[in-house]
């Protein structure tokens, strides 16, 4: 079956075409059209009138949404997560896990799986695993109950039972050199995360194989004139990607400038971070056993006042982004997919090119999601 989506402002990697169309088949984007082009034929039509296409959104950072989280333990809780974030625009999730026991993320491991046979929403090509070897001093939302050291078992376990993708870890702890070698040779993309670690600290993380930095500027060590930091750092490799909760909450507007004035957009990859208290509006919840509180479309620990992940949708980050009016979309575009999917080795996605992947996004003008296609199919 061929699909042709006309009259469309395609927005794709360094490319921007207005009253576009897109023939899919087969799973796959057959062609791109410019205006004028002649029609080719196909077995269904859809008019975007003039609506925003966009590659289908990589979230490569989501606990969860509506009320349920991936540490829930359910197939259920993961099932209904990625139909929300297709919801979002999200065609591609990585369920992640928070800092809990071992056998509980054994526990959601398997659960995962079970989605990863049948993937009836978004795609979920693996998880994120954050924690538990963090900085306890750096915990933020994360329950310092069950941080532990990093012990490389405990990871090939889970990555047996589900294909791990990501481990966010912190550099500086004892033992998390080895286990981020350990992460490399089984493929496994590390990120500094709820970490303490100076800048000597990082490079030595890099050159154990660490590449990506989790939740850029939150629960890590802030840019100082005397000790650059992990913030530092992310500022001045230029080959750490680095992952931006767009919610203007976790870095405010002016950090966003300052970043996307200073960073290559090609290191920088949006993220909802979201968790349970998302889709939900104002009211109570919990990450990890811990009381969440969300007002003001932040979520904070009732206990300390400390965000508790966010309460953002992906495309409400990818609108933040445009209104600042920083970079134009064609390459604002590229932190919306394509940085993901190059530095995770998901081939065929992050780009509305002839041989990609149909995974498609089309936004009405506020950025809110009108249609989300999977392989070219609606979803």
């Amino acid at each position: 079956m061929k699909t042709l989506i006309l009259n469309t402002r395609i927005v794709s990697p360094d490319i921007e075409i207005d009253n576009g169309a897109l023939l899919l088949a087969n799973g796959r984007i057959e062609a791109v059209l410019q205006p004028g082009e002649p029609q080719p034929a196909a077995d269904a039509l859809i008019d975007a009138a003039g609506r925003l296409s966009m590659p289908g959104f990589i979230d490569i950072h989501a606990h969860g949404a509506d009320h349920h989280d991936v540490c829930d333990g359910s197939l259920e809780a993961i099932r209904h997560i990625a139909r929300r974030k297709l919801q979002e625009g999200v065609t591609c999730w990585l369920p992640t896990t928070l800092t809990q026991p071992q056998a509980k993320l054994e526990q959601v491991a398997a659960m995962c799986a079970g989605y990863f046979a049948n993937q009836e929403f978004c795609k979920t090509p693996g998880l994120h695993v954050e924690g538990p070897f963090i900085n306890k001093g750096n915990a933020g939302a994360q329950n310092p109950q069950f941080v532990r050291p990093p012990d490389l078992a405990e990871l090939k376990a889970l990555h047996a039972i589900a294909k791990t993708l990501i481990l966010s870890i912190a550099p500086d702890v004892a033992g998390a050199l080895e286990v981020i070698r350990g992460a490399k040779q089984l493929g496994i993309t590390c990120s500094a995360a709820h970490t303490s670690a100076t800048a000597a600290q990082m490079l030595a993380a890099k050159a154990a194989g660490l590449t990506h930095v989790t939740h850029f500027g939150n629960a890590m060590t802030p840019l100082h004139h005397r000790e650059i930091g992990v913030v530092g750092m992310g500022l001045l490799d230029d080959s750490l990607m680095l992952e931006m909760i767009c919610d203007t909450i976790h870095l405010c507007p002016d950090m966003l400038r300052l970043v996307i004035k200073l960073v290559s957009i090609e290191r920088l990859m949006l993220i909802t971070d979201s968790m349970a208290a998302s889709w939900i509006g104002e009211g109570e919840t919990t990450l990890g056993g811990l009381a969440v509180v969300v007002k003001d479309g932040a979520a904070r620990l009732k206990q300390g006042a400390a965000l508790a992940g966010s309460c953002l949708r992906f495309n409400e980050g990818v609108r933040n982004m445009a209104r600042l009016d920083l970079l134009p979309l064609h390459q604002l575009v590229k932190a919306t997919s394509w940085n993901q999917a190059r530095s995770l080795g998901l081939a065929g996605m992050g780009k509305l090119e002839p041989g990609f992947l149909a995974d498609i996004v089309i936004l009405n003008p506020d950025f809110s999601v009108w249609k989300t296609f999977v392989d070219g199919t609606e979803r």
